[in-house]
């Protein structure tokens, strides 16, 4: 076993929340955060597609909803 591997490091929801969120903004780029935050660029993109991704689940979980009240009448 290499001696020199590094520990997995792993982060709340809340720091993936604001990663990506920062990201979402358009202030700075991808590669601008992730060197500020010393993350890998495809990191940042990752958490901020699966906040976009997020996003949508909760308007289409609105409209389920909706729906299903609609049938339920």
């Amino acid at each position: 076993m290499d001696t020199r591997m590094t520990k997995r490091r792993n982060f709340s929801d809340k720091f993936k929340a604001a990663v990506a969120l920062e990201a979402l903004h358009g202030d700075k780029t991808v590669q601008e955060i992730a060197a500020k935050r010393q993350l890998h660029p495809t990191q940042v993109s990752t958490w901020k597609r699966q906040a976009i991704e997020g996003m949508a689940g909760v308007s289409s979980d609105k409209v389920k909803k909706a729906e299903n009240k609609d049938c339920a009448i």
